[in-house]
């Protein structure tokens, strides 16, 4: 589904990135950790197209296709989704209305006549049942007024709308009492499927008792310098990431 090679990005005249590797298949769950700095949110951000970050070596592919050569709307319309880390607030339009522009985009490119206003409703009600959505929050403006824990849920009520083949998570429980962190986990575990996968980014084992990753990455310096299964999380929460980072020798 996703195979990253080699990949190096920058921001300014700063090397972030530093040579990436990284393949996701169908059906995955893959978790990225590693300290504050080591490139992790830069790699959900040009996965997703933001232009802020130049690519300088190295390809992306998404499902088969150049992921690099396509806009952010392309990626998004093949099945890319980004779950942000400190979701934006867009005043004056309703959660409602953005949904429902959303999801009709999603359906016309993938050949599909729009949902009726019945179908949408119906819809609407069930997605924001998985993540225990108050549905007073739909009819609000997109996270205006909303708690850390409100935005975070509604980020997974999105991915819930649009169904996507790949979802990058940045940092999805930053911010989340215990009780909102079981409730999103809990949302996105449910939406996965052996025809999606899921890039988690965290800094913590915690969300991982929720989402149960089939692969463990450690990203250090804008490289991925250590892979594992779901145990290596528990290693980290343990011991911290001196005993990687110690023998770690940068190229």
């Amino acid at each position: 589904m996703l195979k990253v090679e080699n990949l190096h990005a920058s921001v300014g005249d700063k090397d972030i990135l530093k040579g990436i590797n990284l393949t996701v298949k169908a059906g995955e769950v893959h978790a990225i950790m590693g300290p504050n700095g080591s490139g992790k949110s830069t790699l959900a951000s040009v996965l997703a197209g933001n232009e802020k970050f130049t690519v300088t070596e190295g390809k992306v592919e998404f499902l088969g296709k150049d992921m690099l050569s396509l806009s952010i709307e392309e990626r998004s319309r093949m099945g890319l989704f980004l779950g942000f880390q400190y979701p934006v607030e867009i005043p004056g339009v309703t959660m409602a209305n953005f949904m429902k522009l959303a999801v009709n985009e999603q359906r016309k490119a993938r050949g599909l006549e729009p949902l009726s206003a019945a179908e949408y409703l119906r819809m609407m009600r069930e997605k924001s049942a998985v993540v225990e959505l108050d549905s007073k929050l739909t009819s609000r403006a997109v996270n205006e007024g909303f708690s850390g824990g409100e935005k975070k849920k509604n980020e997974i009520f999105q991915m819930a709308m649009l169904d996507p083949k790949l979802a990058i998570l940045d940092e999805t429980d930053s911010g989340l009492d215990i009780d909102a962190l079981r409730i999103v986990a809990t949302g996105v575990t449910r939406l996965h499927t052996p025809e999606n996968a899921t890039v988690v980014i965290t800094h913590y084992q915690r969300l991982l008792d929720y989402i149960v990753p089939d692969f463990v990455h450690v990203l250090y310096k804008g490289r991925i310098i250590y892979s594992g299964d779901k145990s290596l999380a528990l290693k980290l929460e343990k011991e911290g990431y001196d005993w990687l980072i110690n023998d770690y020798k940068e190229e």
